[in-house]
């Protein structure tokens, strides 16, 4: 599983993918949990709090058209949080990698 990490998009130089599996057109998307404001774990700064919330919807609707311009473009898409376990992190692209390349999936994933 050959792959390339913190690739440029092919649509939008600025954008970047934290890893890339280029022959089954992977893009991996590592999420921060305050950084993307994930559901379980973000919590709204004290300070500033006008500011942040701003922010962090505004990463999370580049994420949404990141997600739907790859889609568009036939490429997959997977997104995970920093608070998964690294091995389930590594069952998750091997499994989408398995079922891209024509291998058939060895469990479910979370595209």
């Amino acid at each position: 599983m050959r792959f390339r990490v913190d690739l440029p998009l092919p649509f939008d130089r600025r954008r970047r993918a934290d890893i890339v599996f280029t022959r089954v057109g992977l893009y991996v998307f590592l999420d921060g949990c305050f950084w993307h404001g994930c559901p379980e774990h973000f919590v709204t700064p004290k300070t500033r709090r006008e500011f942040w919330v701003a922010k962090i919807e505004g990463n999370r609707a580049r994420d949404r058209d990141t997600d739907r311009c790859l889609r568009e473009a036939g490429l997959a898409v997977l997104r995970i949080w920093e608070h998964t376990l690294p091995s389930d992190a590594a069952r998750l692209v091997a499994d989408l990698y398995a079922e891209l390349s024509g291998g058939g999936a060895t469990g479910s994933h979370g595209r």
